[in-house]
């Protein structure tokens, strides 16, 4: 039994109770975690974030540490070794979008210095703090995810529709849907 009141969607799975604690919300500026995030969105396009979650280590180990600058190079033997890895997601079309995502995310960085900066350009540099009561307040995209998605896309990237990007801004803090109830929201 724990005194923290949670938001319900963690609820009752370690891994996921630990996620929310310690990063879902939690604003991240580091270009690398940013990329790691962006990646395990790309996989968890059509699937629960908790088959992500679950399988997280393995994605780190097969994707070198989530290094961006490695998976852009990324050899065609490389590809098909991914996709006989069965400890990941064995999606052709979203492994060939973590290669050129990768490619894609490096092109950003080169005309802005750091992915982070393009990105939070959006929030202008903080977070947005949201007002939600329950989880049904929260909602899938919002115009915000849609014009980054849209921005996204014309520079490459693949498997960033909107949904997506909304859940990598909730994942990556650069909005902050923690409900009001819950002891996260206010410590962001």
């Amino acid at each position: 039994m724990t005194d923290k009141t949670r938001c319900k969607w963690c609820l009752g799975i370690d891994i996921y109770e630990k996620y929310h604690d310690e990063e879902w919300g939690v604003p991240v500026y580091d270009d690398q975690k940013i990329f790691e995030f962006l990646i395990l969105e790309t996989f968890q396009a059509g699937l629960s974030w908790i088959t992500i979650l679950r399988k997280r280590e393995n994605f780190r180990l097969a994707f070198d540490d989530f290094n961006y600058k490695k998976i852009a190079q990324y050899s065609e033997d490389k590809i098909q070794e991914l996709l006989q890895n069965a400890e990941i997601i064995r999606n052709q079309l979203k492994i060939r979008a973590a290669v050129s995502n990768a490619n894609a995310f490096m092109k950003v960085q080169q005309e802005f210095g750091r992915f982070s900066e393009y990105i939070w350009q959006f929030t202008n540099g903080k977070p947005i703090i949201n007002n939600r009561k329950t989880l049904k307040e929260v909602p899938a995209t919002t115009p915000l995810s849609d014009m980054i998605s849209k921005d996204l896309k014309k520079r490459g990237f693949k498997f960033v529709g909107s949904t997506i990007v909304y859940a990598h801004m909730q994942a990556t803090g650069m909005v902050n849907d923690h409900v009001e109830e819950c002891f996260r929201r206010s410590l962001q």
